[in-house]
């Protein structure tokens, strides 16, 4: 779908789309069975300038909008979510809240690298009693002099472990008042003394994206590394949140289109009963509905995105767009694999990797449950 995009959009996508089936794809199979992220593809990310797409120029960026990342991650999810993962989180949450609440001296020290996709960053939210209630979090931060000393655990946190990862910005409660906590965020370099990059996770799905838990006793970084303004870390990842569902939901769209693809590929190829299983009524419908989710999928992550660079209220349209996408990816996946058979039980297949993938996209970055609740306090219901 083309005819909301401008000619400028519509050749991003297609520069990625080629990107992403010449560079990322062959070797998508083997990155997932070793569990190992492609730096090389990470770099090549960077110097075509996807990781700086959504920034200012004079800061290093593309000078685009998050309707340009999102095309760009929608691309690279249709034949790799775990790279595609890679660029979202790189942006997102490495790079965005440094943009959106740093200073001029921490914008200077780490966007360059960040925008330029020479360094990645990881946003340390979620920890082992904190997920969905993310205002429970327990890594508390206390300040010593002229330094933060930080005690806690994080966990499932992206990007924080490559060879590449600067630095990880730490959600950490940082004092009480009026009986509730007080939480900011925090910027942890990678070899601070006391900070730990625990082994990555044996996961599911996204077996390429890197991914640890991470461990805080007694690290401590200056108190200049306080990131926006103390006490106001929840309302600012809140903020966060909302943008990297449209990122999220672009994802889950190249994920279902990724789906629908290798199915009708498939179909037409594939002979049952002397002729083309594409042939078969049921196999057409189910083709069809899949086809109606990419549709539905791409039209809400556009108009969230759309709104958000127009400087409209989107936390809704974000919900909404990630809610729809994420199931939209997730029913795609289980129908390919339906359609590709035994085959689709088989790695090699991309429909299989698709399948393990889709389902953390129902979860990561606000599960359903989390934009349900989004949308209801949308309409005014109370609880």
């Amino acid at each position: 779908m083309t005819e909301d995009l401008t000619a400028e959009e519509v050749e991003l996508a297609a520069m990625v789309r080629e990107f992403a089936d010449t560079v990322v794809a062959p070797q998508s199979y083997e990155a997932d069975r070793t569990h190992t992220l492609p730096m090389d593809v990470v770099r090549q990310m960077g110097e075509l300038g996807l990781f700086g797409l959504p920034f200012p120029e004079e800061l290093g960026g593309q000078g685009g909008d998050y309707m340009a990342l999102g095309l760009a991650i929608e691309a690279l999810a249709r034949v790799d979510q775990s790279i595609a993962i890679t660029l979202e989180a790189g942006v997102s949450l490495g790079a965005m809240p440094i943009f959106r609440f740093g200073d001029d001296a921490q914008k200077t020290e780490y966007l360059p690298d960040l925008l330029a996709g020479r360094a990645l960053a990881g946003f340390g939210l979620t920890e082992p009693e904190a997920g969905s209630d993310a205002g429970a979090t327990r890594t508390t931060a206390r300040r010593e002099g002229d330094e933060w000393v930080i005690d806690g655990t994080k966990q499932f946190i992206t990007n924080s472990g490559t060879p590449i990862t600067r630095f990880v910005t730490v959600t950490a409660v940082t004092g009480i008042r009026e009986g509730r906590k007080e939480i900011s965020t925090i910027i942890v370099p990678n070899g601070t003394q006391g900070f730990t990059v625990e082994a990555p996770y044996d996961k599911v799905g996204w077996r390429a994206s890197d991914t640890h838990p991470l461990t805080f006793d007694g690290a401590r970084v200056p108190t200049e590394n306080l990131l926006g303004v103390e006490g106001r870390g929840f309302r600012n990842f809140l903020s966060i949140l909302d943008e990297g569902r449209i990122a999220i939901a672009a994802l889950s769209t190249g994920a279902a289109e990724g789906c629908l693809e290798a199915a009708v590929e498939y179909a037409k190829s594939r002979a049952v009963f002397g002729s083309a299983l594409s042939t078969r009524q049921n196999a057409q419908f189910t083709l069809a509905r899949m086809r109606v989710r990419v549709h539905t999928a791409r039209l809400a992550w556009h108009h969230a995105a759309r709104l958000r660079d127009a400087g409209e209220p989107f936390a809704e349209a974000s919900a909404i767009a990630k809610l729809v996408a994420g199931d939209a990816a997730m029913d795609n996946a289980r129908d390919a694999t339906q359609i590709f058979g035994g085959n689709g039980f088989m790695n090699e297949f991309p429909v299989a990797r698709h399948y393990r993938d889709s389902k953390i996209l129902e979860i990561g970055e606000g599960t359903t449950e989390v934009q349900l609740l989004v949308i209801a306090r949308a309409l005014g219901l109370a609880g």
